[in-house]
């Protein structure tokens, strides 16, 4: 059974938004083009805006490398239907949407030399909204359907224009984010059934049994299993625990966010994708998923 993998990569501040800082990003993102070389694997990375502004080298290197390049926002704010409430991360207005994301795409567009071709909603706070944006701009992909929450879409899909989660005419093709259903949610929003970041808190052994149960499941519903990851450069430096100080206060994220980030995430990383090879699978980039 062959299984298509897409690894794509937030390319935000460090340790998503609790911090304006980029070291985690600088150093994390050169370790992750490593590795994908190591196995001979694309990627798709997602930048902020403000993180190909401010770090014109880490685009151009990526790109260079042959990995897609993506959108991810202008500055990683909330810019679809949040699924739950974060404090202080108000969604932008629907109205701000069209652009909100015009202005991301221009400034990613203006440092990478190329216009992106993929886009992923910070949190996979996705909407209606954001997907009619991507069709108008131009954009071949959205990776922000949270499988972990609405349970409905199992592979790539064209999204309705009335409803995202939904399928229907668009030319944009929607990837669901790989979430294991065969297991019992404990979560009142099914969080627990999302991948990320279960290779860095366990490791890769545990995240290749959930893709082993969820193949079950795409199995007994007549469907190809479709693997689509999201991680970040941060996560692959060590990151500061405890209070972090930015601006005029500290913020406390909770420890999963940031435990066994560095060479352990690194190391079991590789450790999964070879471990993907053996079980079968074939590497993509968001722009390479076509829907026959």
């Amino acid at each position: 059974m062959t299984i298509k993998t897409v690894f794509g990569f937030d390319m935000e501040t460090d340790i998503g938004s609790w911090t304006s800082f980029y070291d985690g990003f600088r150093k994390g993102t050169p370790r992750i083009l490593q590795v994908l070389a190591d196995n001979d694997i694309s990627a798709t990375f997602y930048f902020t805006g403000d993180s190909a502004k401010k770090n014109p080298d880490i685009v151009r290197m990526v790109r260079d490398a042959g990995h897609e390049i993506g959108c991810h926002t202008l500055f990683h704010e909330t810019i679809g239907d949040p699924l739950f409430e974060i404090p202080g991360m108000v969604p932008i207005l629907p109205e701000e949407v069209v652009h909100r994301i015009e202005l991301a795409t221009q400034w990613v567009e203006e440092v990478a030399g190329v216009h992106p071709s993929a886009f992923r909603c910070p949190r996979l706070f996705g909407s209606t909204q954001v997907v009619n944006a991507l069709e108008r701009l131009g954009y071949q992909s959205d990776a922000s359907y949270p499988m972990y929450f609405y349970k409905e879409q199992l592979s790539p899909y064209h999204p309705s224009s009335e409803d995202w989660t939904k399928k229907g005419d668009m030319k944009l093709i929607e990837l669901p984010n790989f979430a294991d259903l065969s297991q019992e949610s404990h979560d009142p929003y099914g969080r627990d059934l999302d991948q990320w970041p279960l290779w860095r808190l366990e490791n890769a052994e545990a995240v290749m049994k959930s893709i082993h149960g969820y193949c079950g499941y795409c199995k007994a519903r007549n469907v190809e299993p479709f693997l689509c990851f999201y991680m970040h450069p941060w996560e692959f430096v060590t990151m500061p625990e405890g209070l972090i100080h930015s601006g005029e206060g500290s913020v406390l994220p909770d420890s999963f966010i940031v435990k066994n980030c560095g060479d352990y995430a690194l190391q079991e990383f590789d450790r999964l994708i070879k471990l993907l090879k053996e079980a079968g699978s074939e590497f993509y980039r968001a722009k390479d998923i076509v829907i026959d």
